[in-house]
C-alpha cells in the first residue's frame, strides 16, 4: 500500500555551492527554508534577472522509519528549476534537466539502517546557460529558480502500480495499467471500479477484474449512466485500480479523478460532448510578484478562479510550459479547458537539447492525461521555425503516450508544415483600425482545426496606471479580436495574450523587468480590458456585470473631449441618468459588436431624451438637434462639416435653433474647463429588474480598500498562502486610477508578509500576499495608508494533520 509523506518542511538552503555540500557532513551558512521555495525573492520591478540564476544547495535530514523495511521509498520532486542533481548519504541518486515537470528517484539502496539519519541532498542549477528547454537564446519570462512545487516521498510494496490513464468515450472507459516491474508474482490480479468523486456515498458505477499479463495491462468497460464533464457541469469521477496478490489481498491502491467527457477538433471548429465551443480564452504565465514561482496550492486554485469567474474564460494556455498540478486540478474542478505545452520559446537547440524536449513531452503528457480540462497537447517550441524531423518525434511520442487527444503548436508564422492536428497560431495582425484576425484561409491551407493562441500583448502594452484613453483603447482591442474571432466560423477560438502582467527580462517589456501585456495587473487586480471578458460571460458565472471605462474627468482626454466612454455589461439593458434626468437605454442590439455574447456599448449620446424633456426641443426635430450640437461641441460652429452646416442653417431657419440658444445648450452639455462636474448614472437590467448600478460623480472622500481572498489559512502538504487585493475608491466606489501613494503592512501572530512592509499602488491598485507560519491560531494583517487610517485584517491559521 502507498503511504505519501510529504518533505516540504525543515529544509536547509545555501544560495553558495560547494561540493562539500553534498556530503553528510558539512559546513557552510544555510538558512531553514519551507517548499514551496524561491532561491531569490526579487522586487516588484527594475531588478537584474541574475539575482536568481545561480547554483545552489537544499539539504534536509530524515529517519529510515522501521516500517520501511522490504518496501520501495519513491523520492519525487514536483517541480525543481532548472536542473537538479540529487545526492541521498553522499551517493549521487540521479539527475533531471527540466523546471517544469516533476520527477522521480528510487532511493531505496540509498538509504540508512532503520532509525539512522539520512542526509538528501540537492544541486540545483537556476542558470539560463543550460543546454535544455527553453534556454538557449532571449526568453520573453523570467525564469526564476528552486525547489518551488512539492516534494514528497511514496512508501510502496515491491510490486506497486506506477501509473494508470483512463480514456473515455460517452461512458465507456479504457485503461492502460502499468506496473513497476516486469516480474509480477504469480496469482497477482487487478480489481477496478468507477466511482462518484465527490465522495458521496453511491453505489460504484463500473467494476472490473482481470489478471496481469505483464507490465502493462488493458482493461475496458461501460459505467453505469453517468454525467458528462462540461463547462456548466464539470463531473469528476474516481477510478480506483487496485492490486491483489495471491490469497486476494489489496496489496497497492492507485486513485485516478477524471471526468466522461468527448473532445473533436476538424475544420469547424472545437467540440465539446458533440456540442461547439466557441474557445474564449487568455495565456497564463505562473509566476508571483516577488516569489517568482513559489506558491503553494491555493494560490493555484485561485488562479484559476479569478480566469474562470472573474474574466469569465472558458479555456485558459499555460504559457510556455507544464503547470502546477493544482492548478489542473482546479480546472477540472471548475470546468475551465487548458491548453497546456513544452517549455520553450522560439529556440530550437542541439541534438542533447532536443532529447531533453523530448523528455518534456513524456513526462507532460504522462503526469497530465487524466486531467479532462486538458483538450490539447502542445508539442511545439513555442514560435520557433519549422523542423520536421524534430516536430515528427515530438507528434509520434504524443499520439503514442495519448491518442485520445490532439496535438498542437503554436506558431508565428504563416504558411507551416503542419505535423500537428490543429493549427494554432500567434495572430497579432490586428492594429487598431483593421481586421481583428486574419482568414484562416490567408495563413494556411489545411483542412484541420484553426485556433488563435496569442493577440494583442506587444502590440498595445497597457499599464494599470496609463491614461484613460490608452487603457481604453487596451479594451477596445481586445474586444475587436474577439468579435473577428467569434465571427468567423473556422477560428476554433482564441486566446489573447495575456491574462497578467509578469517580470520578464531586459530585453522584453518596458524597461523596468515587467511586461504590461496582461489584462490584469501583477497582483491580478483588472484593468479595463478585464471587463470586456468578463461581462462575455453570463451572471452565473461571473455575476451581474457593469462596468462604464471612463471616470467622466475631461482632464485625461486631449483637448478636453470626453469621447470613447464604453459600457461592459451581461445584463439585457442599461439605463443611463444625468443627474436625475434619463439619458438613454441600451440594450445588447446597441452594440457595435453583433458576434459577442455581451458586446460592449457605445455611449456617446450624453444628451439622450434631455433634449426633449428639458430642453423642450420636440422629437420631431430631436435627432436633428443633437447630431448638430455633438458636432459643434466636438469640432467647433467654424470647423463645421458642409453636412453639419446645413442641417444648422436648417434649423435655425425652421425656428427649432437660434444663436442665443445653441450657445445656452452648448454650454450645458459640453462642460468644460471651470464647469461643475457632471454627474452620471448606469443601471443594468435583467428581466426588467435592477441588478447593478455605478455613480459617476466628483469625488471628495478616498480610502483604501482591502479584500482579502481567503481569512482562513489551512495547511495540509505545506504553507499556505492569501492575498489581500488593495484598491483606492472614492465614496462612490469609483477607482481613483492616478493614486499612487503607499502603504504600510504590519503581520503579526500565526502569519508573515511575503515582499516588503511599505507597499506603493498602481494604478490605484497593489496586493499583499500573507503567508502562514507552521502554527495554528490567530493573526493579524496591519494595514496604514499614507493618511495614518488603519485598516485591521484578521487571519486564522489551521493545521491538518499530514
Amino acid at each position: 500500500m502507498k503511504n505519501r509523506i510529504f518533505f516540504n518542511d525543515g529544509w536547509l538552503f545555501s544560495d553558495t555551492f560547494n561540493e562539500s555540500m553534498l556530503l553528510p557532513k558539512c559546513t557552510g551558512k544555510f538558512s531553514e527554508v519551507r517548499i514551496p521555495h524561491t532561491v531569490a525573492q526579487t522586487p516588484f520591478n527594475s531588478f537584474d534577472e541574475c539575482v536568481y540564476q545561480k547554483l545552489c544547495v537544499y539539504r534536509k535530514f530524515f529517519n529510515t522509519e522501521t516500517s520501511w523495511k522490504s518496501k520501495k521509498i519513491i523520492l519525487t520532486f514536483e517541480g525543481a528549476a532548472h536542473s537538479s542533481e540529487v545526492f541521498v548519504n553522499g551517493k549521487f541518486a540521479g539527475r533531471h534537466d527540466c523546471g517544469y515537470t516533476p520527477f522521480s528517484l528510487d532511493i531505496t539502496d540509498f538509504l540508512l539502517a532503520a532509525g539512522k539519519k539520512n542526509v538528501l541532498a540537492v544541486k540545483l542549477d537556476s542558470r539560463e546557460t543550460l543546454n535544455i528547454p527553453p534556454f538557449g537564446n532571449l526568453i520573453d519570462y523570467m525564469t526564476y529558480g528552486g525547489i518551488y512545487r512539492e516534494v514528497y516521498v511514496d512508501v510502496r510494496n515491491p510490486v506497486y502500480i506506477q501509473d494508470v490513464f483512463v480514456r473515455t468515450s460517452s461512458n465507456h472507459f479504457e485503461t492502460e495499467i502499468e506496473l513497476n516491474t516486469d516480474c509480477i508474482p504469480e496469482g497477482y490480479s487487478l480489481r477496478q471500479r468507477v466511482e462518484n468523486s465527490t465522495g458521496a456515498d453511491v453505489e460504484p458505477s463500473a467494476q472490473i477484474v482481470t489478471g496481469i499479463r505483464g507490465k502493462k495491462t488493458l482493461t475496458a468497460a461501460d459505467a453505469a449512466p453517468v454525467v458528462a464533464w462540461s463547462l456548466k457541469n464539470p463531473a469528476l469521477y474516481n477510478l480506483v485500480t487496485e492490486l491483489l496478490d495471491e490469497k486476494g489481498k489489496v496489496s497497492d491502491t492507485h486513485c485516478v479523478r477524471f471526468g466522461f467527457r468527448d473532445i473533436r477538433f476538424d475544420s469547424t471548429g472545437f467540440y465539446l460532448n458533440g456540442i461547439k465551443v466557441k474557445l474564449r480564452g487568455l495565456n497564463r504565465h505562473q509566476s508571483y510578484p516577488y516569489v517568482g514561482y513559489a506558491m503553494p496550492k491555493n494560490m493555484q486554485y485561485d488562479d484559476a478562479d479569478i480566469l474562470k469567474f472573474e474574466l469569465g474564460l472558458n479555456y485558459v494556455r499555460t504559457s510556455h510550459y507544464p503547470q502546477s498540478r493544482h492548478f489542473l486540478d482546479r480546472c477540472d474542478e471548475i470546468g475551465l479547458l487548458v491548453f497546456t505545452e513544452i517549455p520553450g520559446w522560439q529556440y530550437i537547440g542541439d541534438r542533447n537539447w532536443k532529447s531533453a524536449a523530448l523528455d518534456n513531452v513524456r513526462d507532460m503528457i504522462v503526469r497530465d492525461r487524466n486531467h479532462p480540462s486538458v483538450f490539447i497537447w502542445g508539442v511545439r517550441i513555442n514560435e520557433s521555425a519549422d523542423d520536421d524531423e524534430f516536430y515528427e518525434r515530438t507528434n509520434a511520442l504524443a499520439k503514442k503516450l495519448d491518442p485520445s487527444r490532439p496535438t498542437g503548436g503554436v506558431r508565428c508564422i504563416r504558411n507551416s508544415r503542419l505535423l500537428e492536428d490543429v493549427y494554432t497560431y500567434n495572430d497579432f495582425i490586428h492594429t487598431g483600425k483593421n481586421a481583428g484576425t486574419a482568414r484562416k484561409q490567408d495563413v494556411t491551407d489545411t483542412e484541420k482545426g484553426y485556433m488563435i493562441t496569442e493577440y494583442n500583448g506587444h502590440m498595445f502594452p497597457t499599464k494599470a496606471f496609463d491614461d484613460e484613453p490608452h487603457r481604453t483603447e487596451h479594451a477596445v482591442r481586445h474586444a475587436n479580436v474577439l468579435d473577428s474571432a467569434a465571427k468567423d466560423p473556422l477560428i476554433a477560438g482564441s486566446s489573447g495574450w495575456c491574462a497578467f502582467d509578469y517580470n520578464t527580462h531586459k530585453e522584453f517589456g518596458s524597461g523596468d523587468r515587467i511586461c504590461y501585456h496582461g489584462v490584469m495587473d501583477m497582483f491580478r487586480n483588472p484593468k479595463t480590458a478585464a471587463a470586456v471578458y468578463k461581462s462575455q460571460a453570463d451572471a452565473d458565472v461571473t455575476g451581474d456585470v457593469l462596468e462604464v471605462s471612463s471616470s467622466m474627468s475631461i482632464g485625461d482626454f486631449p483637448a478636453g473631449e470626453l469621447n470613447g466612454i464604453w459600457i461592459f455589461t451581461n445584463a439585457d439593458s442599461v439605463k443611463v441618468y444625468s443627474g436625475t434626468s434619463f439619458v438613454a437605454e441600451y440594450t445588447r442590439e446597441d452594440s457595435p459588436y453583433k458576434y459577442l455574447p455581451h458586446g460592449p456599448i457605445l455611449f456617446e449620446d450624453r444628451i439622450g431624451r434631455r433634449i426633449i424633456d428639458e430642453d423642450g426641443i420636440s422629437e420631431k426635430y430631436a435627432a436633428s438637434v443633437k447630431s448638430v450640437l455633438n458636432a459643434v461641441m466636438r469640432f467647433g460652429e467654424k470647423n463645421l462639416s458642409v453636412k453639419d452646416r446645413l442641417l444648422l442653417v436648417k434649423l435655425f431657419l425652421l425656428r427649432v435653433l437660434d444663436r442665443e440658444k445653441i450657445k445656452k445648450l452648448v454650454s450645458k452639455y459640453a462642460g468644460g474647463w471651470g464647469k461643475a462636474g457632471s454627474v452620471f448614472r448606469f443601471e443594468a437590467y435583467r428581466e426588467g429588474k435592477l441588478v447593478s448600478s455605478i455613480l459617476k460623480a466628483p469625488g471628495t472622500e478616498f480610502s483604501v480598500s482591502a479584500k482579502i481572498i481567503r481569512n482562513v489559512l489551512t495547511e495540509e502538504e505545506t504553507y499556505d498562502v492569501t492575498e489581500i487585493r488593495l484598491c483606492v475608491l472614492d465614496e462612490n466606489s469609483n477607482l481613483q486610477t492616478y493614486c499612487q501613494e503607499a502603504v504600510i503592512a504590519e503581520a503579526s501572530g500565526a502569519v508573515e508578509l511575503i515582499g516588503p512592509r511599505a507597499v506603493s499602488l498602481k494604478g490605484g491598485t497593489a496586493g499583499i500576499y500573507v503567508r502562514s507560519c507552521g502554527v495554528s491560531g490567530r493573526g493579524l494583517v496591519t494595514i496604514t495608508d499614507w493618511q495614518n487610517r488603519v485598516i485591521k485584517i484578521p487571519v486564522s491559521v489551521k493545521i491538518k494533520k499530514r
